[in-house]
């Protein structure tokens, strides 16, 4: 991670997920955040959806926004989404310094990025973050609810549970840091069958199985291996929202699911 000179990973999806100057994009955080109410507790972990802004938006504005003024307290996000782009064995690290969105740049913890090379499975690459989506759309929110907090950003490819539980258990500890999962349920079915299947899945997650398919959520690799994590630590599981893209954006033949899951001591 470190390096004799800074780099910037420019931001890739502006505009595209989410809107593209930071006036809109402060004016949408706003909508979306408005409202939502605060959990009770403070969560070790949360799995939040990652697609466009007017699709998945409401549902990750549930998860972020249940942390309140907490979020104010973080210091350390890690980050973990899948590779829609490009197949690789491990979980990817950046070589970055930092990420950029239209709302400034979040820095990389480049402390926790150096003990996590040590361990098996982890590989530095910036080619599995340069287009990928999946972390992007979670920094803006992150920028505005925690400013201070530095990223660790994975790109999960072809990993085992037991790998991805490692790099969470090797960073999850101090009430400063959160781990964030990033994933979206399942895809393209119409919308009842969708709503079926959802809930499957999301009572295998809080059940802490770590089989899920790619069909299930796409994010499965990092959700297995935060499940594995979690069912470890002894962590309660909890539904924050469980929606999908007929809900948020109208269209019900083909739908995408999307679910906020918060993670929190027993």
């Amino acid at each position: 991670m470190s390096g004799t000179s800074a780099s910037v990973r420019r931001a890739a999806v502006a505009g595209l997920f989410y809107p593209g100057t930071a006036d809109e994009l402060n004016a949408t955080l706003d909508a979306l955040l408005e409202g939502v109410p605060q959990h009770a507790l403070k969560p070790r972990a949360m799995i939040v959806p990652h697609a466009g802004y007017q699709y998945s938006g409401p549902v990750a504005a549930r998860a972020y926004g249940s942390l309140g003024s907490a979020a104010r307290s973080l210091r350390r996000v890690v980050l973990l989404g899948p590779s829609h782009r490009e197949w690789f064995r491990g979980l990817a690290l950046p070589a970055a310094n930092a990420f950029a969105t239209p709302l400034g740049v979040v820095r990389i913890d480049e402390g926790a990025g150096n003990e996590l090379r040590q361990l098996s499975g982890v590989v530095v690459s910036d080619a599995p973050h340069r287009l990928e989506h999946s972390l992007e759309v979670q920094l803006p929110f992150l920028q505005r609810l925690a400013p201070e907090a530095q990223i660790v950003p994975i790109v999960s490819g072809d990993a085992s549970p037991a790998e991805v539980a490692s790099v969470i258990e090797t960073l999850w500890g101090s009430s400063d840091t959160l781990i964030l999962v990033s994933s979206d349920l399942s895809h393209y079915h119409p919308y009842a069958v969708a709503r079926g299947l959802d809930a499957s899945t999301a009572e295998a997650i809080l059940a802490g199985k770590e089989t899920l398919s790619g069909e299930e959520a796409c994010g499965c690799v990092a959700v297995n291996g935060l499940t594995c994590a979690v069912r470890r630590c002894g962590l309660r599981g909890e539904v924050l929202d469980l929606r999908n893209s007929g809900d948020t954006a109208g269209d019900r033949q083909r739908v995408v699911g999307y679910g906020a899951f918060g993670f929190y001591d027993a």
